[in-house]
Order: C-alpha cells, then structure tokens, then sequence
C-alpha cells in the first residue's frame, strides 16, 4: 500500500509555528507570479487583456476631456466676459454664433455635462470589461485545475491530500479573481487615468501636481516600507491555514462516526478554529493595511486644494481666476485620490495574496497527457490470449522500498484468478499495475504478448472494470450511477438494464417506485451494503469490459450478503476474465487458480481452496 501522506498529520498549531521564508518585497515577489498567470492564460484572454488596455486608455482620454470642459465652464459662470475674448474660444463662439459672452454658459454647459457623462459612461465599460475579464480567467483557472487535476497520474493521487485540490478549486481561485485578478485590472486602469490627470494639472498648475506627486509618493512609499514583509508573511501563512482548514472540515466530517463515538469532537474542532483563526487574523492585517492610506490621502488633498486656494487670492487674477482653476484641481483630486487608493489596494492584494496566487498557479502548471480524454482515446487493445506479468517489480518512491518484486504470472482469457494476502502484502497494488493505474518500476505488463506502455495504458484500461470494497457512489439516480460518467443524454436505457439484470439487481430496482431512476443518497446512503455492491458489478458491466477486477469487493459484507453477491458473480458470463482480491479463500470459492501475496512476492499457485 503506499505511504501516508506527511501533510495529513499536520495541524493549525504546526503550521503557525512553522517558520516562514524570508519574503522578498511584495512586489517584486508577485511579478514573477504574473507572468506565470500570463503565460497560463489562453491566446484569447491575451486579446481580451490588450482590448482592455486599449479601452482604457479612451477612458484616460474622457477624463482629460471632462476636466479640460470644467475649466471654461466655471469661467464661463464666473467671468464670461474675459473668457468671450480668449482667442482660442473663437472658433467655438463663431461655429455658434453667439453675440454676446453671457451666451458661452448653456454651450459649455452642456459640453461639461456631455464630457462628464461621456467619461463615466467609458468607465462603466471599463468596470464592466475588467470584471468580466477576471471572471474569465478565474473561470478558465478553476476549469484548468480540475481538468488537469483528474488527469494526473495515479501515484499522484495517492500521495496527495484531496484537500489540497478542493482548497485550490473551491477557495483559493475565488481568493485570486477577488483579490488578485480584479484589483489589478482595476489597478491598471487607474494607473492610466492618474497619469492623465496629472498631466493635465501638470500643464496648468505645475507645482500643484508636484506636490500631489511627492505627498502621494511618500506617503504610499513609507506604508509600503512598512507593510510589505508583513504582507507576505500573511499571505503565505493564510494560504497554508487555508488548506489546513478545510483538510480538518473534510476528516471531521468524514469521520463522524468515530468522533461521535470516541466523543473526540473538541479535537477536531480545535484544529478547524485554529486553522480558520489564523487565516481570519492574516485577513485583517490585509485589509486595515489595504484601506489605511485613503484617510491621510484625503487630508493631503484637501490641504493641496486650501493652499492653492490661499495662494491664487493673494494675486491679481480675483475670483474670476480663481474658481476655475481651483473647480479643475477639485475635480482632478476627485479622480485622481481614488484612483490612487485603487493602485495602492491592488498592489496591497497582490503581496497580502500571493502565497493563494502561487499555489493556484501550481495546480494550473500540472503536467498534462498529450491525448487525455475518451474522445482522442485510441480503441481498446486487442484481448485474445492472456495477460502476463514479467519479472514484475514496483517501488511508490525512487529510493523507496520494493512493494513487489519478481513477480511472474499469466492470466488466460476468461479465467478466474483469485489473489489471496495479508494487508499491505502487496496484492492491491498488484491489481493498480494489472488495472494500468501504476506502471512497473521493473518488468512488464503485457496483453497478448504486446508490453503496457504509456502510449497504449489508455487502450488497455478500456478492457477493465473495477468493483471495490467502497464504491462511490453519486448522489445521483440509480442509472447515472450505473453508467457512471456518461452524459445523461447518452446513457442507454437498454444498457443499464441489462446490466442490472447480470448483477442480478435487476428485480430489487425494478420494484422500486421510481425504478432506475431512483436517487441513491450521498455515497449511496439510501441503500443496503448487497445493493451497493451489485450496483458496483453492474457499473462494471455496462463498461463492457472484458476484465472485471474485484478489489476486496465482498469483504466488509455479512455472511448472507456476500453469499448473494459472489452468486451475481458466479453467474457472469464465461468469457469475461475474472480478478478477485480477498483476505479469506472462501470467497475464491469459484476462482480456478489462487494466488498468495507475501511481502511483496507471489508465491506458487494452488487450485485448492482451503477454507
């Protein structure tokens, strides 16, 4: 049997105490990280992505536009005379006709209220692309992982903790579209409309867009200083409590009955709260650091807009200069301080949720087979003669210890072979490389003289059915769970029934009210352990397999029950080549040869069943 996997041992205590490494600075950390995600992504979420910063660049140009229109509005309300003689408004008063300067203020008017209704339009078309984009590209992540995920091979699946990949999908991918992705579209954005606001006051009040610069850069710059590491150390840590979270939710829930006996519930409760508590205190670091420059930025502003405000009335400009100018700065701060905060909050997200932005990107860069599914799968492999294992060995680790070893055997076409053991003697890992499921570390697997490799495993894994001990069963109809992972729409009828019929569970579901298609309950809750195991023969029988492949299939059943499931077994068809696992012999009783597994070595065959 392979190893435990270590990281299920691991607890919210551990994890707290485990150091952290040495961060590098949040932003410099992330940027690799964006390049992986872009490298991810699909040529047509690039185009979207460049559509978007071409999008957001019209929107740069509203804003200009939109301050640019306040300018000679306010003039126009404050001191039109002044401004009907300004040799630039000639073309315009002239294209109007207007006669008389008090006639400048329903133009300009409805020139600001078109330019301010233009640009928030634009910026609506940009919030609506960036958050559909996000959305996109989390959906293409989420996707990405679990097709790559069920695509692994299997060793991988054995040693990896299952809450390692529900984390990844379920609760990680929703932390990086809400806090990685949409920020830093959002952050892009903004930091295109800032540039463009602080041209414009730079073009007009050049020590005012200085001093917005420097005040805006320093403070930022000092809470980067400050926060940074400790960003990342959280992120790293909330990622990791993350995982732990939902790895104690998944054990307590799944052994419920143990807890409830043992009374050991306060265990598992204290590593959930623990493993939830220190991502909850991580968040809040994140958030506080996130949101605390917007109140110092907002005194800066107001401070900046007094003292050009003080300044300009000391000169021999008057009101009439005055107002305008300062209408433009009130309106630049307006957009521009926001904005600003939206930079600082998507860089702030980007360093406080990197360690979930590395991991996810993890998942996504799983190897995957160059032909993975059924449809691109070659057809099955020819069947005629017997399988053979040649001088087979098996290790789960490179350096590890042989599971099996010169193991030599050869199954006739429609024989029924029985494999006998102790656990951890070896014998289901037999059946994985007999399945295709694991390749030999030594020997061959071989179907008609033909050795299992990884260009025809596929062929052959669609000769073989499989009956475990605990078959999962969906929560699903009766049908569905037969033709497991068929789309509804394909299943045949005929087939399911047929099925049934040779399970010899035909005639129980049939009295059913609703016959096949009778729900079954989470893993198959609603029905008697016989049921579930003449479900799983079924299941195997509507695969048409000529392999059928019993896995302890009868061990955790009473007496009577497993009498009347080897008698479903017995009845199958002669031409379907037969593989029992079992503890006892007894069960072997209608197999023509079996086999014992002993510390990994198969010992001589015996056609004599000792009960």
């Amino acid at each position: 049997m392979p190893p435990a996997n270590p990281s299920a041992t691991l607890s919210a205590n551990s994890s707290a105490a485990t150091p952290s490494p040495t961060p590098e600075p949040g932003l410099l950390a992330a940027l690799p990280q964006l390049r992986r995600l872009w490298r991810s992504m699909s040529a047509r979420r690039k185009g979207q992505s460049v559509a978007l910063l071409g999008l957001t660049v019209v929107a740069s140009a509203a804003e200009l536009v939109s301050i640019g229109a306040l300018i000679p509005f306010l003039a126009a309300l404050t001191a039109p005379e002044a401004l009907f003689v300004l040799p630039f408004m000639q073309p315009f008063i002239a294209a109007l006709g207007l006669q008389q300067p008090h006639e400048l203020l329903l133009p300009l008017t409805v020139l600001f209220g078109c330019a301010a209704v233009l640009a928030g339009l634009v910026r609506i078309g940009v919030q609506w692309a960036s958050t559909k984009l996000a959305l996109s590209i989390g959906h293409d992540l989420v996707a990405g992982i679990f097709r790559r995920t069920l695509h692994q091979p299997y060793t991988t699946h054995i040693q990896r903790n299952s809450s390692e990949v529900v984390d990844g999908i379920v609760l990680k991918v929703e932390r990086v579209i809400n806090f990685v992705l949409l920020p830093t579209a959002n952050g892009v954005a903004a930091a295109f409309i800032v540039l463009v606001v602080c041209l414009v006051v730079l073009a007009f009040q050049p020590w005012v867009a200085i001093s917005m610069i420097l005040g805006l850069g320093s403070i930022y710059g000092l809470i980067y200083a400050l926060t940074q590491a400790r960003l990342l150390r959280d992120s790293q840590r909330a990622a990791h409590a993350t995982s732990l979270r939902v790895q104690a939710l998944q054990e307590g829930l799944g052994g419920i009955r143990d807890i409830t006996l043992d009374c050991t519930h306060a265990t598992f409760c204290a590593r959930f709260e623990q493993a939830d508590l220190i991502m909850r205190r991580a968040q809040v670091r994140s958030v506080v650091y996130s949101s605390t420059p917007r109140f110092m930025i907002e005194a800066l502003g107001m401070v900046l807009i007094a003292s050009v405000a003080l300044l300009m009335a000391q000169g021999p400009g008057g009101l009439g200069q005055v107002v305008p100018v300062l209408g433009a700065l009130a309106l630049a701060a307006q957009r521009m301080l926001p904005l600003a905060q939206s930079i600082y909050y998507s860089w702030s997200n980007l360093s406080s949720n990197h360690g979930y932005l590395t991991e996810v990107l993890t998942l996504v860069e799983q190897p995957m087979p160059a032909e993975p599914d059924a449809a691109s799968a070659p057809p099955a492999l020819p069947f005629e003669h017997a399988i053979e294992l040649r001088n087979l060995g098996f290790a789960y680790h490179a350096n590890g210890p042989q599971v099996l070893r010169g193991v030599n055997m050869r199954i006739a076409k429609g024989a029924r072979i029985g494999i006998v053991g102790t656990t951890g003697s070896g014998k289901s890992t037999l059946m994985d490389i007999l399945m295709g499921l694991l390749p030999p570390t030594v020997g061959q697997l071989c179907i008609d003289g033909c050795a299992i490799t990884a260009a025809n495993r596929r062929a052959w894994q669609a000769r073989v059915a499989h009956v475990p001990q605990a078959m999962f069963l969906a929560d699903a109809s009766v049908a569905a769970n037969i033709a497991f992972g068929v789309p509804a729409a394909q299943i045949d009828p005929e087939r399911v029934r047929l099925a049934a019929q040779r399970a010899q569970i035909a005639d129980t579901i049939e009295g059913w009210p609703q016959g096949y298609d009778t729900l079954v309950g989470e893993r198959g809750v609603r029905l008697s352990g016989g049921q579930r195991q003449r479900l799983a023969i079924a299941r195997a029988l509507y695969k048409q397999a000529d392999v059928l492949v019993f896995d302890e299939a009868t061990s955790a059943l009473d007496s009577a029950t497993e009498e009347a499931v080897l008698e479903a077994v017995e009845g199958l068809s002669r031409t379907l080549t037969v593989i029992m696992i079992a503890h006892r012999t007894s069960t072997l009783r209608s197999c023509e040869a079996i086999y014992r597994v002993e510390g990994g070595v198969l010992l001589t065959e015996t056609k004599q069943i000792h009960t």
